[in-house]
C-alpha cells in the first residue's frame, strides 16, 4: 500500500479547485470565475488501486490585502511546507507572469527546506491551439527543475489519469490514512455554506464577491429532510442590496440553485432559508474570522 499527501497550489484562477474535483469525480470544492474562490484548505481523498492519495486544494497565492487574505496564503505555505507532492498549477493560456513567480518563490523554499517530488501540471491545454502550446509549455518548464511535467485539462479530463499514475509513482510505502468511504473531511454545514457562497460568487461581480461571506445558523436533519437556515454577511448596505437583488429575485435565484445541488450532493431534500446582514469590515475582524472557520 502507498500513501502521501499532495499541496495543489499555483496562483489564483489557474483551475486547483476543478482539478481537484476531476481528480475525485465529483464535486467537493466550489468553482467560480472569480480569484480567490478558495479560503481554505480543502482535503479530497483519491482512492486508487494500491495506493490513497490525500488531495489538499489551497488558497491561491497572491500579495494579501485583507487579515483574511493574510490567513488564506497562510494556509497555502503551510499545507506547501507539510505535503509529501506538490503540484505547482500553472495556466497555458497565458506566458509565466509575476503570479507565477511568486508562487515558485513559496516551492523554492519550501524545496530548499525539505526536498520532494514538485510536478508542474499545466492545465488549460483544451484552450490553446495546438501550434501555440508548444512554446508556452518551454517557457514553464524553463522555470524549475520539475520532478515531473504533466498537460491536462481539469475541465475535460484530458490527461488526468497519467497525472495520477505519475503520482502514485511518487508516492512512498505506507498505511492508508482514511477509510475507504472518506472523501473529504468538510461537513455537511461547511459544504453548504460554501455551495451558498459559490452562487452568490457566479451572480455578483466587482468587490461584492469578495466581501461575501455565509454562515449556517441551523441544520436539522429530519429523516430525508435537511432543514438549513444561512446568513450571508457583507460589508455594506449597497453589497446587501446587490446580492438581495430587485424584489428579492438575486437572493431567491441563489437559493434555488444552491439547494438543487445540495439536494444532489446530500442525497436528500433540503428546504433552505436565506438572510442577509451588514458586517463592516469582517475581512479584518479576527474574531469574525474565527466563527466564520477562517
Amino acid at each position: 500500500m502507498k500513501f502521501g499527501t499532495v499541496a495543489i497550489i499555483g496562483r489564483p484562477n489557474v483551475g486547483k479547485s476543478t482539478l481537484l474535483n476531476r481528480l475525485l469525480e465529483q464535486k467537493i470544492a466550489i468553482v467560480s470565475d472569480k480569484p480567490q474562490t478558495t479560503r481554505t484548505r480543502i482535503l479530497g481523498v483519491v482512492h486508487a488501486p494500491g495506493a490513497q492519495i490525500a488531495l489538499l486544494d489551497t488558497p491561491g497565492l497572491h500579495k494579501p490585502q485583507h487579515l483574511l487574505n493574510r490567513r488564506m496564503v497562510r494556509t497555502t505555505v503551510d499545507v506547501l511546507e507539510e505535503a509529501d507532492i506538490v503540484y505547482v498549477l500553472m495556466d497555458t493560456t497565458s506566458t509565466p507572469g509575476p503570479g507565477d513567480l511568486l508562487v515558485l518563490d513559496h516551492v523554492k523554499g519550501a524545496v530548499r527546506k525539505r526536498p520532494r517530488p514538485i510536478i508542474l501540471v499545466l492545465n488549460k491545454v483544451d484552450l490553446v491551439n495546438k501550434l501555440k502550446l508548444l512554446p508556452v509549455m518551454e517557457a514553464y518548464a524553463r522555470l524549475f527543475e520539475w520532478t515531473d511535467v504533466v498537460p491536462v485539462s481539469a475541465e475535460t479530463g484530458d490527461n488526468v489519469d497519467r497525472l495520477l499514475s505519475v503520482t502514485v509513482a511518487h508516492l512512498s510505502e505506507g498505511d492508508a490514512a482514511y477509510d475507504a468511504d472518506t472523501v473529504t473531511d468538510q461537513s455537511m454545514r461547511t459544504l453548504a455554506a460554501e455551495m451558498i457562497r459559490e452562487k452568490i460568487l457566479l451572480q455578483t461581480y466587482e468587490e461584492v464577491p469578495y466581501s461575501v461571506a455565509v454562515e449556517i445558523d441551523e441544520f436539522v436533519e429530519e429523516g430525508k429532510l435537511a432543514r438549513i437556515s444561512a446568513t450571508v454577511l457583507v460589508e455594506r448596505e449597497s453589497h446587501k442590496a446587490i446580492v438581495i437583488g430587485k424584489h428579492g429575485e438575486r437572493l431567491k435565484a441563489v437559493g434555488i440553485d444552491a439547494r438543487r445541488d445540495m439536494e444532489q450532493i446530500f442525497g436528500m431534500k433540503v428546504f433552505l432559508q436565506l438572510w442577509v446582514k451588514v458586517r463592516e469590515s469582517w475581512r479584518e475582524d479576527e474574531h469574525a474570522l474565527m466563527e466564520l472557520g477562517y
